[in-house]
């Protein structure tokens, strides 16, 4: 029988992982694949450096980062991946990026980045699984 869990406890695990980033950890947004965990050596361009400041109490088992006031990118490249990490660099999570509407775990208005151009994040969220 495979392992279900609780919302309670689904809510408890998204906020959990989202408190290891905490308000003052980074999300850095690359180009190209994702690794194959978070321990894994960043792979790609750094195409952006995000610092959200809040992620909302999980609901369902999703917890969502704040849309944060402004983002320009450091670089020129199609975003494929982010690395969310805590205020002291330690990996956290890894999640893939998607334009709006393509279900990313980071979703932004456009995949494709220009070297100080504006970075539009429309979501990104932790979700756990209830099964």
């Amino acid at each position: 029988m495979p392992l279900r869990i609780s919302s309670g406890a689904q809510n408890a695990a998204a906020d959990a992982i989202t408190g290891l980033v905490g308000s003052t950890g980074t999300l850095k947004i690359y180009s190209g694949a994702q690794p194959a965990t978070p321990g894994t050596a960043a792979s790609g361009t750094l195409l952006a450096t995000v610092t959200l400041g809040a992620w909302s109490a999980a609901s369902a088992g999703t917890a969502s980062g704040a849309d944060p006031a402004s983002v320009t990118a450091a670089a020129t490249g199609t975003a494929g991946w982010f690395r969310a990490a805590s205020s002291g660099g330690t990996a956290v999570f890894d999640g893939d990026v998607t334009a709006t509407g393509g279900g990313g775990v980071m979703q932004l208005s456009s995949t494709s980045l220009v070297s100080g151009g504006a970075v539009d994040i429309t979501s990104v969220s932790v979700t756990m699984p209830a099964a």
